[in-house]
């Protein structure tokens, strides 16, 4: 017979169990409605996991509604071709997507250096404009492309390189509401789902975003 002791802890023990389970059954449901894992699974924390020598590139989403498809998409395309990834934002920890969707941040975008990464990526979404004059991610934008790193952006968030003055004369697509601001800014502005122009990669939209991916680790292997 157990005593009282060996008993409450076995049923600590039960407890404790349970409560991991159904945190790693959230995380499942929450991403799944895309139609992959969840992205903390994929991620190799930067900075606290050894990263490998294959292509790395670093996904920046907003704090607050960021567009699921587009970060859960592009990055199950990336990886998809052998590329590692990293999600970056201007908080580290859990932020939520416009849809419901949660996905984990590692790094800060204050914190990214170009010359860790052979792709910057930025991730669209409504919360995209708290970078639209962010110091740290406009100096992240022109300073990868100066390192003739490839340079990614999707939904409103090509309107992020144009500030940085990365789309004068490039040939760019967009979500339909930054269209005027980009081609003000001196982008050769295409109507397409996705435009590649050298290294610069920009996307309009959430049905874009596998695409949009793919072209992405396209760029990278021509480097």
């Amino acid at each position: 017979m157990w005593s009282n002791t060996q008993v409450k802890i076995a049923q600590l023990a039960a407890i404790c169990m349970l409560l991991i389970l159904s945190v790693q059954i959230l995380k499942w449901i929450s991403s799944n409605e895309f139609g992959i894992e969840a992205s903390g699974s994929r991620e190799r924390k930067y900075g606290g996991i050894e990263m490998s020598d294959t292509k790395k590139a670093v996904l920046i989403i907003a704090r607050e509604i960021f567009r699921d498809e587009e970060l859960f998409h592009t990055q199950a395309a990336l990886e998809a071709a052998g590329v590692q990834t990293v999600v970056a934002s201007s908080k580290v920890g859990i932020c939520r997507g416009k849809l419901g969707a949660l996905a984990e941040t590692t790094v800060l975008v204050d914190n990214l250096k170009a010359d860790d990464f052979d792709a910057i990526v930025f991730i669209g979404g409504i919360g995209a404009k708290e970078y639209y004059d962010s110091p740290a991610a406009l100096n992240l934008a022109k300073d990868a492309d100066a390192k003739g790193k490839v340079v990614a952006a999707i939904c409103i968030a090509p309107r992020i390189l144009a500030n940085a003055g990365l789309l004068e004369s490039v040939k760019a697509t967009c979500y339909e509401s930054e269209t005027e601001a980009l081609k003000k800014l001196g982008a050769d502005f295409q109507p397409n789902d996705v435009v590649r122009d050298g290294k610069i990669v920009t996307a309009n939209g959430p049905h874009a975003a596998t695409n949009f991916g793919k072209t992405i680790a396209q760029a990278l292997e021509a480097d």
